[in-house]
């Protein structure tokens, strides 16, 4: 067995024995950049692997490709003597259950619509302060549910954000 720290070997066997061997969530209790540097070591060392993430939770970083999350490899069930890996397809997005007449939803629509929407637009909608709109827009819209968004200068109107047409 490769000589792997208690922490490493617990993240791993959990991410063994669900059933699509997902490294997220992760249930030990870490603090600050641990959780980051142990995957990284696991990664490095072939025991886990980077897969497109078709749940916003389950997100490890972003990149060329879109979302990635983390799955244990057949190697770390070897490692761990947990015997073969399951079978795993590729995961497929899954449409999450959106509410109607969310704040999130109307936000979403004026960033469609012609011209996209401006922070004060969006200030007028939500009702949010300024800090809450741009806020919203790169953590929620970007980073949790993987948007693209777009911003330009528009004479008479100031910077505007949109969602490009796919």
């Amino acid at each position: 067995m490769t000589d792997l720290t208690d922490t490493q070997t617990l993240i791993l066997g959990t991410a063994c024995a669900r059933e699509n061997g997902l490294i997220f969530p992760v249930t030990a209790n870490l603090k600050g950049g641990a959780v980051g540097n142990i995957c990284k070591s696991l990664l490095k060392r072939g025991l886990i692997e980077e897969i497109p993430a078709a749940d916003p939770d389950t997100v490890w970083r972003h990149g060329e490709a879109g979302s990635l999350t983390l799955r244990a490899t057949p190697l770390a069930h070897q490692t761990l003597g947990i015997g073969d890996a399951p079978e795993t397809p590729e995961p497929t997005p899954v449409p999450k259950h959106q509410r109607s007449g969310t704040k999130q939803e109307a936000v979403i629509t004026l960033l469609k619509s012609e011209g996209g929407a401006t922070i004060a637009e969006i200030m007028a909608a939500t009702k949010w302060a300024g800090h809450t709109a741009r806020g919203f827009l790169s953590g929620a819209l970007k980073k949790k549910l993987g948007l693209t968004i777009t911003s330009e200068k528009v004479d008479g109107r100031g910077r505007c954000y949109n969602i490009p047409s796919a």
